[in-house]
C-alpha cells in the first residue's frame, strides 16, 4: 500500500433466491477468504443477501427482516477484519424500500448507499418494489447502530492511505446518462464500486466491458464491477457473474462468464491521483463543478476506516517495453508512421521545401527518419531524388555502418551524397588548438557539429529542410551534441522512444521486402553507437551507447512511468525490480535509474530549445507542448527518494 496499490476483490458466491441464511454464510466465507488473501476492498453483487430475482417477495416483511438480520450476522462474523466490504441489501425506511449497497468494516456498518436509477423496461421492473434514492441524506437506526447515513453521496476514506477513497453505485446507475460515479469522482472518490445484477444476453458482455472501461477512463478512477452469477433465478433471465476490475481505461482483471468466484486485482490509487492532478483544471477543479452545480463539498459525507495494511503479492504486471503495444503492433506501427509522415508533409508543404536533407549513419534513428521522409515524399507526389541522404564518414565510422547507409539509400531510390569530414575536422582541431590525440568531448562533439553544419548548408544550397533523426529516449537522456545532432529543421522521431524505433523499422522492412528489408534488419541488429571514437582493432564499433548511459529498455521503462504517471523513483525501482527479474538485478536497476534522473535534470537545457516535431504517443518532451521544466531544476529530492 505504501506504493499506492490497493488490492480489491469482486466476489460472486453461489446464492439461493430468498435463502438469506445460505447466502449470508457464503458471503461471510468469501469475506474471510478475500481478507486472508490481502484484499483491502471486497465487493458483492446487487441484493446479494437475498438474490436480485426475488420479485414480489420483496414485499414480504419476513424477507426484509431476514436481510437486516443477515447484515448483523455479517458484522458479527467480520469483527477484527479490516477489509472494506460492500454487500447488496434491501433496506426499508419509513415505508420505502431501497436497493442498497451496505458498507461494512471491522464489524460495523459505515454507511448505506441507495440505488439512484431503477430500470423499468424490458425484463426489468424494479420500480414495482423499490424507490429511487432520496434527494437528501437520511440518518437511520438499524443493525443495532445509531445514525447510519443513507445517502448516495458518501465517500469511504482510509485514514492510513490518503488516496484510498471509495464510493458506490449500483448496476443501472452505470448505464444512465449521468451516473452517480461522475459526482463521486469529482468529490474525490478514486475507486468506484458497482454492485450489479446484469443478466446475460448475446453481445452484452462486450458492451458491459466497454462501458466499465470507458467509465474508469473518463472519470480517471479505479472501477470494481461485481456481477451476480449462479443461483439467481433462471425463470426469465440467466446471470453470468461477469466481474471486471478496471483502472483509468484499462481492464486489470476480468472473470470468465458463468464461473462464480473471487476476482482479484490491484488498483494504483497514486496513479489515479496523479492523473487527476494533471487534469484538475479541466475536470476536477472545485470551481468547475461548483459553478456547474454538479456537486458541492457539503453534499458529501466522508466515512473513515482503517484499511487492511498487510503485505500482499502484487499480481499485476508491467511490460518491460511500455511504449510498445502488446497487441495490434502492426496496426499501431502503421498509425505512428502515418502521424510522423503527415507531420512532415505539412512542414514540407508550408515551407515549400524543394528537398529534404537527412544524415544517414547506418543506425536505427536515421533509418526510421529516412523511411518516414520517403513515405511523405510519395504521398506528396514529390520526386524521391529530391531526398538527399548524406553519409559523412569520420574517425569512428565502421565499414559495416557505412555500407549499410549506402545500401539503404540505394534500395530506397533517393539521392546519395558522401561527404567525408575527417580532414575538415582535423583542420578545425588545428584552428582551435585541440590535440587530435586527446579524444575528449571536444574530439567527439566537433564531429557531430561538423555533420550538422554540412546538412544545414546542403539544405540551404538545395532549398530544403534538414530532417532530424534524434529520438525521445535520446532527448530524455540528453544523449545528443548541443547544436550538433541535437539540431534540425524538423524532428520526425522526437516523440518515438528507442525501444519503439526498432519495431517501426522492422515493420517497414517487412512491407518493403527485398534488399531494403535485408539491410534494415541488419541495421536493427547493429550495436547502437554515435561512432565518434575510432573502431577497435577488428574494425568493429568500440563506442557502445548502452555501455555508457545504460540499456535503453530500462531508460524507456523509467521514462514512461516517471513522466506518464509521475511515479516516484522508489516506486519505479520497485516495479522495475519485479518486471526485470532474471534480466537485471536490483543493483543494476538502481545504478541506471540514478543515472536516468541525473541526466534527465542536467540535460533539460537541450530540450528547452529542441526543434519542432510531431507528437505520436502519450509522452512528448517538447518545450512547447507537454514538458515545461526549467533548465536549472535540481534532482536532489528524486535522488534522496532513491537513496
Amino acid at each position: 500500500m505504501q506504493y499506492g496499490f490497493i488490492k480489491v476483490c469482486a466476489a460472486t458466491p453461489e446464492i439461493r433466491v430468498a435463502d438469506v441464511n445460505f447466502n449470508t454464510i457464503k458471503i461471510i466465507e468469501a469475506i474471510k477468504e478475500s481478507s486472508d488473501k490481502g484484499s483491502q476492498l471486497t465487493v458483492f453483487p446487487e441484493l446479494s443477501v437475498c438474490g436480485y430475482t426475488c420479485g414480489d417477495l420483496f414485499n414480504q416483511p419476513v424477507l426484509i427482516k431476514a436481510c437486516e438480520n443477515a447484515v448483523i450476522d455479517i458484522c458479527k462474523a467480520t469483527r477484527g477484519i479490516k477489509t472494506l466490504v460492500f454487500v447488496g441489501v434491501p433496506i426499508e425506511n419509513c415505508g420505502k424500500l431501497y436497493n442498497c449497497a451496505v458498507a461494512i468494516h471491522n464489524g460495523l456498518v459505515l454507511g448505506i448507499v441507495p440505488k439512484t436509477y431503477l430500470p423499468n423496461y424490458g425484463e426489468f421492473y424494479e420500480s414495482r418494489n423499490f424507490c429511487s434514492a432520496p434527494k437528501t441524506a437520511l440518518k437511520i437506526d438499524m443493525f443495532g447502530q445509531k445514525d447510519i447515513a443513507l445517502s448516495t453521496n458518501l465517500i469511504f476514506k482510509a485514514d492510513n492511505c490518503v488516496n484510498f477513497t471509495v464510493s458506490a453505485e449500483i448496476c443501472e446507475d452505470l448505464w444512465s446518462p449521468i451516473s452517480p460515479s461522475v459526482k463521486h469522482t469529482q468529490a474525490g472518490a478514486n475507486i468506484i464500486v458497482n454492485l450489479s445484477c446484469s443478466n446475460e444476453t448475446v453481445g452484452k458482455a462486450e458492451y458491459r466491458k466497454n462501458l466499465v472501461n470507458m467509465q474508469s477512463g473518463k472519470l480517471i478512477c479505479g472501477y470494481v464491477y461485481c456481477d451476480a452469477g449462479e443461483g439467481e433465478s433462471s425463470t426469465d433471465m440467466t446471470f453470468a457473474g461477469h466481474n471486471l476490475i478496471s483502472e483509468n481505461g484499462k481492464v486489470l482483471a476480468e472473470s470468465k462468464l458463468f464461473e462464480n468466484g473471487l476476482l482479484y486485482g490491484e488498483i494504483d490509487v497514486e496513479l489515479i491521483t496523479t492523473e487527476r492532478r494533471r487534469t484538475a483544471n479541466t475536470y476536477f477543479s472545485h470551481d468547475i463543478y461548483d459553478n456547474a452545480n454538479v456537486v458541492t463539498d457539503s453534499s458529501y459525507q466522508v466515512k473513515y476506516f482503517q484499511a487492511l495494511n498487510e503485505n500482499f503479492s502484487l499480481s499485476r504486471t508491467f511490460s518491460q517495453t511500455p511504449f510498445v503495444p502488446s497487441v495490434g503492433l502492426n496496426e499501431r506501427s502503421e498509425l505512428i508512421l502515418n502521424i510522423q509522415q503527415k507531420g512532415l508533409e505539412k512542414r514540407l508543404k508550408h515551407t515549400k521545401a524543394k528537398t529534404a536533407v537527412i544524415g544517414v549513419s547506418g543506425g536505427l534513428d536515421s533509418a526510421l527518419a529516412l523511411l518516414v521522409t520517403v513515405r511523405a515524399f510519395k504521398s506528396l507526389g514529390k520526386d524521391l531524388k529530391d531526398i538527399i541522404a548524406v553519409t559523412m564518414p569520420c574517425f569512428g565510422t565502421t565499414k559495416k555502418t557505412k555500407n549499410n547507409s549506402l545500401k539503404l539509400i540505394e534500395s530506397l531510390g533517393v539521392t546519395a551524397k558522401i561527404v567525408p569530414i575527417a580532414e575538415t575536422v582535423k583542420k578545425h582541431f588545428k584552428d582551435i588548438g585541440h590535440n587530435e590525440e586527446n579524444r575528449n568531448v571536444t574530439y567527439e562533439n566537433a564531429q557531430a557539429r561538423m555533420r550538422t553544419l554540412v546538412l544545414m548548408d546542403l539544405a540551404n544550397e538545395t532549398g530544403g529542410l534538414v530532417i532530424g533523426t534524434g529520438d525521445l529516449s535520446e532527448l530524455a537522456l540528453g544523449w545528443a551534441t548541443y547544436n550538433g545532432d541535437h539540431m534540425s529543421m524538423y524532428g520526425v522521431n522526437c516523440s518515438v522512444p528507442k525501444t519503439l524505433v526498432k519495431y517501426l523499422v522492422k515493420y517497414e522492412a517487412e512491407k518493403l521486402s527485398g534488399d531494403c528489408k535485408k539491410v534494415l534488419n541488419d541495421i536493427v541488429n547493429t550495436e547502437i553507437s554515435p561512432e565518434l571514437l575510432p573502431p577497435d582493432k577488428s574494425g568493429d564499433i568500440l563506442q557502445k551507447t548502452e555501455d555508457i548511459v545504460g540499456p535503453y529498455i530500462l531508460h524507456d521503462f523509467f521514462l514512461y512511468y516517471a513522466i506518464r504517471y509521475g511515479y516516484s523513483p522508489e516506486k519505479i525501482k520497485f516495479i522495475a525490480v519485479k518486471s526485470f527479474c532474471g534480466v537485471y538485478n536490483e543493483d543494476t536497476i538502481d545504478k541506471w535509474l540514478k543515472n536516468f534522473y541525473k541526466r534527465f535534470f542536467t540535460q533539460q537545457f537541450k530540450r528547452s530549445c529542441s526543434p519542432d516535431g510531431v507528437k505520436v504517443g502519450s509522452i512528448s518532451l517538447s518545450p512547447r507542448g507537454d514538458w515545461r521544466m526549467p533548465s536549472d531544476a535540481v534532482a536532489s529530492v528524486f535522488m534522496d527518494d532513491l537513496n
